[in-house]
């Protein structure tokens, strides 16, 4: 039996909630990149980002990746929100459409991953990356397959 407290007997939005509550208790990717959460609620989560130079590709744009990340992250936390407690996911399908280059000197990006759909082993959400004067820079989707913790 579980004590009560334990990440297993958590929803996934209390799982959520607790992994961001204390400083420095943020998953590590999140300090790589240099993002962190802004709005946790069922269903939707929202990310906050700021590109530095750290992130750039040899083209001197910011790496596909980061957007790649920053997608993954919201659309996974945005399902992982709705799951019951006993519950875990991870990620099956990422697909991401890159519509603007994005460089540091745009300053902070907003990542929001919306679910679209929870059933009993899968579950879709849509994500959108935008920069701080609200254009879109990246837009995505993700399958993730939902399993017992």
């Amino acid at each position: 039996m579980n004590a009560p407290g334990k990440i297993q007997d958590m929803t996934g939005l209390q799982a959520l909630q607790a992994a961001f509550s204390k400083p420095g208790s943020a998953p590590s990717i999140g300090r790589t990149l240099n993002f962190s959460p802004t709005s946790l609620e069922e269903g939707k989560v929202v990310f906050e980002g700021e590109p530095t130079e750290d992130h750039l590709n040899p083209l001197r744009t910011v790496h596909g990746g980061y957007a790649a990340t920053l997608l993954d992250s919201c659309m996974g936390c945005a399902i992982h929100s709705t799951l019951p407690a006993g519950k875990t996911y991870t990620t099956l399908e990422l697909k991401v459409n890159y519509i603007r280059a994005m460089r540091p000197s745009d300053g902070k990006v907003q990542a929001i991953g919306e679910v679209i759909h929870v059933g009993r082993s899968t579950a879709t959400a849509e994500g959108r990356l935008i920069d701080a004067n609200g254009r879109l820079l990246a837009h995505g989707t993700t399958t993730c397959i939902i399993m017992d913790n």
